[in-house]
């Protein structure tokens, strides 16, 4: 049985590839910050589907965090099979309004957190000659909309990157990329969200649906959504001065573990 780790695993699209994962047989382990809320995950998803599930309190905004999933993915005797690198945060507001070192957390865990994790998942996974890793981006990657948007971009390209360098390899990856999704975030956040239409929001189980489907597709970018696709397809075309005037009214601040 393969075991797959997922970071920001306690709420929204983490815990939903969690419970997809597990009532498909995938033993787990389970990356947040809140040791609470990854105890009564596990529990839940062991009880339910009976698979193993591990946690680990992590916080990747640090490099003692980082390092515990590095550690973790390289440990050879347990290997993991699927890496759903999710964690991640936004800052609300204009450039000059975020405070420095929450730009910096930023590029942490939407930067560093996800060449880190990679690079250790990736040798065991390559010798195997399988694997999957799944690093979740955002629409957000195709509009300009400062550190947010740039991070994504950033992982977005990465990914596609590092999908040519291993081709062949048996290895897949894939840069998800969703828009709104329905979470627990916005209203424990406070933000207000009654300018997105209903037809713009996603559920957190289709996302990982169409992500799942598309990896075995082979697909190394995977855009849940009719009109995503085609949003996505109209920010590649139109001049990005435009876009980026349309991205920074659907800004949000939530973080995704």
């Amino acid at each position: 049985m393969t075991t797959a780790l997922i970071t920001g695993a306690t709420a929204g699209i983490g815990a939903a590839f969690a419970r997809r994962l597990a009532r498909d047989g995938r033993h787990l382990v389970l990356v947040a910050r809140d040791a609470e809320r990854l105890a009564q995950a596990a529990a839940d998803l062991a009880k339910s589907h009976g698979v193993e599930v591990e946690v680990l309190v992590a916080d990747l905004a640090t490099d003692a965090g980082i390092g515990a999933v590095e550690e973790r993915l390289r440990d050879t005797a347990r290997p993991v099979d699927i890496l759903v690198n999710n964690a991640g945060f936004g800052n609300r507001g204009a450039f000059l309004d975020v405070p420095l070192q929450a730009e910096l957390d930023m590029v942490k865990v939407h930067v560093e957190a996800i060449l880190r994790t990679t690079s250790a998942a990736l040798p065991g996974m390559r010798e195997r000659g399988r694997g999957a890793v799944v690093n979740v981006a955002s629409v957000a990657a195709f509009l300009p909309r400062g550190t947010y948007g740039a991070s994504k971009a950033w992982v977005v390209s990465f990914t596609q990157g590092i999908a040519r360098d291993l081709g062949g390899s048996g290895v897949r990856l894939q840069a998800l990329c969703p828009g709104f999704t329905r979470t627990e975030f916005h209203e424990r956040a406070g933000m207000g969200t009654s300018n997105i239409p209903s037809w713009g929001w996603l559920t957190a189980d289709r996302v990982v649906a169409d992500s799942l489907r598309d990896l075995a597709r082979g697909r190394t970018l995977s855009v849940p959504g009719k009109r995503y696709k085609a949003a996505v397809a109209i920010a590649r075309l139109l001049p990005s001065g435009r876009m980026g005037a349309v991205s920074s009214k659907a800004g949000r601040s939530y973080r995704t573990d």
